[in-house]
């Protein structure tokens, strides 16, 4: 049996669209009215996964800890908010339009050409620019543009209240990170905590981006993984360097391949501007190299904004010391959506079973939606769908497999296995005649290899659990 992924990335793209949405993993958004763009909407299977992502990315990072804080603050903030962390002043990207079609980009993603002024009509405008002038082609018409940007705040405006005026406004919340800065003394407080410690959050945040791409990797409405961890302003490295490695522990506990993901130290001069070190940790998509998550050390910038504009003590007194200072920030950061996407391009695969083609995901069983899946052998059999519906019964009541098993008899078994790969399920079990005539188990197949062995009914969920489904 001869497997690969390694299909032209733009085709691999499409078919883990298509496959997305034929087996109700995610859907357009607002489709039937020709959607909207950079939105899009998980769907049942979709939904499943992405909570075992994020339950994986919450066991690790705050129940198994002692020293992390769970958050949910809220997506509407006070305007003051924005302008203490600089998102109103400063958070845009510079965006720019073709003249002829009037598609809009963001100018760092254009494709930059030589041109020449004068075959372009663009001979006033080079005058103009003093001869410093760049072109950029249109992936879209392709015609040659001159470079000619304007900012673009990426924050949703709106108000707040039966009256709209200045004092009314609020913002979509572009990050989670704000919430937990702004809840820092209502931790303290409530908890008294030592350092170092954190605070972690799983929500939405909201983006107007000039030019969403990418299926989910650039989205106007997406969802984020961070933590907030503050460390005394001396030895933050060593913070650091542990998330560093958990961060790609989670990699592993999510079923990426690490040999996919590549840390990128950002230079100077393209950090944020709060961030005094920063990694990106890359992906390889079927599309190029592309970021994932992030680790900032942010150091004092934000508690210390925050303190500056609401005039509120955000100090911490350490016991230890006897003094009283603003704490330093590590900031992991990861994306859910990212991590679906990353998810579904890494498991995606091709093979041949039986002489026929076939597409499975290769999803670790950590993420998988279903875990196992339960047939009848024939769908017209009573007798059959009566016991293979006491297996399903009983398999769902298993906390080891969280309730995420399925009853499946639509259509010839074949069928069934075939859409159950495309599903990502690791194992299939199927009720036969043997099994109520005979005693003799059922029947139990392996995704990856089709290889199929009959197991004792009263051995069915130690069999399962012992080949790592769940």
């Amino acid at each position: 049996m001869k497997e690969t992924n390694k299909a032209p990335a733009p085709d691999l793209m499409d078919k883990i669209v298509a496959l997305s949405k034929r087996r109700g993993f995610i859907y357009r958004g607002s489709e039937i009215y020709g959607g909207l763009a950079g939105t899009w909407d998980y769907a049942h299977y979709g939904v499943a996964l992405k909570n075992n992502v994020k339950a994986i990315w919450w066991k690790r990072f705050v129940t198994d800890r002692e020293d992390i804080y769970g958050m949910d603050a809220a997506i509407l903030m006070n305007q003051k908010t924005w302008q203490a962390s600089g998102h109103v002043s400063g958070f845009s990207d510079p965006l720019v339009e073709c003249k002829k079609c009037k598609q809009r980009f963001r100018a760092d993603h254009v494709k930059k050409v030589p041109a020449d002024p004068v075959e372009h009509g663009l001979i006033g405008k080079a005058l103009e620019l003093k001869g410093s002038i760049a072109y950029w082609e249109c992936e879209d018409c392709g015609t040659t543009n001159v470079v000619n940007t304007r900012q673009f705040n990426m924050m949703f405006k709106t108000n707040v209240g039966a009256v709209e005026d200045d004092d009314s406004i609020s913002y979509l919340r572009p990050e989670t990170a704000q919430g937990m800065f702004v809840n820092f003394k209502n931790i303290v407080d409530s908890f008294h905590p030592k350092l170092p410690f954190g605070m972690a959050q799983i929500g939405k945040a909201f983006r107007n981006e000039i030019a969403p791409r990418d299926f989910l990797f650039r989205s106007r409405e997406f969802e984020q993984m961070e933590i907030e961890y503050f460390v005394k302003p001396a030895g933050w490295e060593k913070s650091f360097e542990d998330f560093r490695k958990e961060m790609h522990a989670f990699v592993g506990d999510v079923g990426l391949d690490d040999k996919k993901v590549h840390e990128l130290e950002v230079p100077d001069g393209e950090r944020a501007h709060y961030s005094k070190r920063t990694i990106d940790f890359e992906f390889d998509y079927p599309f190029g190299k592309k970021e994932l998550y992030g680790l900032a050390y942010r150091t004092d910038f934000d508690l210390s904004a925050h303190a500056g504009m609401s005039k509120a003590n955000l100090e911490y007194y350490d016991e230890e010391t006897k003094e009283r200072y603003i704490p330093h920030v590590i900031e992991p950061s990861f994306g859910v959506d990212r991590t679906v996407l990353a998810i579904l391009s890494n498991a995606y695969t091709e093979d041949e079973m039986g002489g026929e083609k076939r597409t499975y995901l290769k999803l670790a069983p950590s993420v998988a939606p279903v875990k196992v899946a339960v047939f009848p052998l024939l769908k017209n059999k009573p007798e059959l769908i009566k016991k293979a519906r006491e297996v399903y019964e009983a398999l769902k009541k298993e906390p080891a497999f969280g309730g995420a098993v399925e009853f499946d008899d639509n259509g010839n078994i074949g069928k069934r296995y075939r859409r159950q790969d495309e599903i990502g399920t690791p194992y299939c079990v199927t009720v036969d005649f043997d099994t109520i005539e005979k005693g003799a188990g059922v029947t139990v197949r392996d995704r990856d290899s089709g290889k199929q062995e009959r197991v004792p009914e009263n051995e069915l969920s130690k069999y399962l659990s012992k080949h790592h489904t769940i």
